[in-house]
């Protein structure tokens, strides 16, 4: 060997050693710290209150009613906490059912996939592909030329903005309503200075478009069955409670949800325009945008294609059979012609079939939609429909039903035309903490099912108020996904979603208050006694 090269000892090893017992210290720190986190404890909550009611619960009904409620305490502590994803909380039903002896696998899985859930899908894919194409944004451009007013006239122009969101908003969910334009919404406010150069006028007619827009598409989810997905609940627990009852269709409900939607729309519409659009603010921002601008955006969309025009086509043939369905006893609509058995879903998912048949006339061989533009469909919200479905139905026939409506007996020494307004403010402050509308609405339908039937009024008379009080959150960013989106655009902040968010909820009760005992009424007979 060469002197200068070095002596290694064959047992010495090839890398430096650590302290190991330093490092097993540590190892041993972080493992302790991994484990006993919030979220952890979150995840233990739900089998500890399940378990607890098990345990020491007693009920004067068959153990499958004491079992019903420790899972209710499982998922609704896990939606509320977030401890998991929220689907896949809403799949749990699917494993706890068997497991505590509530129902069969097959009947909670039945749940997952109904003609509402068959609506849902439907429309999902119709809106993917209006939202593929640009529609939605040649839309709002042309409704917003349309009100800009020469010279601008800012209250118009936001009426136009908002009103634009509300249409689309019955149609497709408002969380994709949102998602969808928001980026139509700030493309406009771009033109406005930003930061130290802006000013006082300009920064706040910023906040009410984004406020507007918010809104709107939750305003516009109560118009019809298809705008959220706490419409949908409302119809499935009608459906699973009462069979028998006339069911809620999409034509009876819009006559009923649209005007309300509309006043409650009016309402925000004036308090945007009282704080944030004060007289004489066209002047200033007539210098940032005008009639030009929009129309040069329009411009680069180009005129419709074949494609743009076959997705509004369809659209309007869903609507008109979604509407025509079933109408009146003296003119039962196309539904007849299949006794009954098609529903609201069964077009839904035909003409969405439609849409991986008919070409769009730009490649050969290739259709309106495919499979690969259908992977953005929101699952997580199906699946919280089939959980809240699911729940429902587990609560009416584990017997937790009659163990409810035993306890609820004093209710009925309350007057009922005082009963849904209150129904609404609880529900509109509960939905505030509860990110999600619909978890709001399946916690709290069935127990308002309850009290109906304790007070021996119309089931619809809380359940309308009770799903509409769901929706009405305002207030707080965590309200709502829609309201995060709002958030995330840096234009509002906390106190501003207050400041419009009070009065707004106030009117939202007010409005309900007065179309719940006249047009509810009419519609749904809520004021006959049951």
């Amino acid at each position: 060997m060469n002197g200068n090269s070095l002596d290694h000892d064959p047992k010495s090893p090839l890398l430096p050693l650590h302290d190991q017992t330093n490092q097993t210290s540590q190892t041993f720190t972080y493992n302790i710290k991994s484990i006993f986190t919030l979220q952890n404890f979150y995840i233990l909550l739900g089998p500890l209150l399940c378990g607890l009611i098990c345990f020491t619960v007693k009920l004067d009904a068959p153990t499958s009613s004491r079992n019903m409620l420790a899972v209710l305490a499982w998922i609704f502590s896990w939606w509320m906490t977030e401890a998991v994803p929220m689907p896949i909380t809403s799949m749990s039903p699917l494993f706890l059912f068997p497991i505590f002896g509530i129902s069969t696998a097959d009947d909670v899985a039945h749940a997952y996939m109904d003609d509402v859930i068959a609506l849902v899908l439907g429309s999902f894919i119709l809106a993917l592909s209006v939202e593929h194409y640009n529609i939605h944004r040649r839309l709002a451009l042309n409704i917003t030329v349309l009100f800009s007013g020469d010279p601008l006239n800012p209250q118009i122009l936001l009426l136009g903005i908002c009103g634009t969101t509300l249409f689309v908003s019955m149609w497709m969910h408002n969380v994709a309503v949102t998602l969808m334009m928001m980026p139509v919404a700030t493309g406009i406010l771009q033109r406005f200075p930003t930061g130290p150069q802006s000013d006082v006028v300009t920064t706040k007619f910023c906040k009410a478009v984004v406020l507007g827009v918010i809104y709107s598409a939750t305003i516009g989810g109560m118009s019809t069955l298809t705008g959220t997905g706490v419409n949908l609940i409302l119809v499935g627990m009608w459906k699973s409670y009462f069979p028998e009852a006339d069911p809620i269709t999409f034509s009876n409900y819009i006559i009923f949800g649209f005007p309300l939607a509309l006043f409650v729309f009016l309402a925000m519409w004036v308090i945007l325009c009282l704080w944030f659009v004060p007289k004489g603010s066209g002047r200033i921002l007539s210098a940032y945008l005008d009639k030009s601008h929009l129309k040069r955006e329009l411009d680069v969309l180009g005129p419709m294609a074949f494609a743009e025009k076959m997705i509004l086509t369809l659209f309007s043939i869903l609507i008109f059979l979604w509407m025509t369905r079933s109408i009146t006893d003296d003119i039962p609509g196309w539904g007849s012609l299949f006794n009954g058995r098609a529903g609201d879903g069964t077009v839904s998912v035909m003409v969405a079939t439609l849409l991986f048949i008919i070409p769009n006339r730009k490649q050969a061989g290739e259709k309106l939609m495919d499979w690969n533009k259908c992977k953005k469909l929101p699952w997580n919200i199906i699946l919280l429909l089939g959980a809240g479905f699911a729940l429902a139905e587990g609560v009416q026939t584990s017997g937790l039903a009659n163990v409810l409506s035993k306890t609820l007996d004093f209710l009925e020494e309350v007057p009922y035309i005082a009963m849904a307004p209150a129904v609404c403010l609880i529900c509109a402050i509960l939905t505030e903490f509860i990110t999600s509308n619909n978890a709001t609405t399946t916690l709290v339908l069935p127990l308002l099912i309850e009290i109906a039937k304790t007070m021996h009024v119309h089931p619809l008379l809380l359940m309308l108020p009770g799903s509409i009080g769901a929706q009405l959150a305002f207030l707080l960013p965590t309200g709502t996904p829609s309201n995060v989106i709002g958030f995330t655009t840096g234009h509002i902040d906390l106190k501003d979603m207050i400041k419009a968010g009070i009065p707004l909820k106030f009117a939202g009760i007010v409005v309900l208050s007065v179309v719940m005992p006249t047009l509810g009424a009419y519609i749904f007979g809520t004021d006959n006694k049951q």
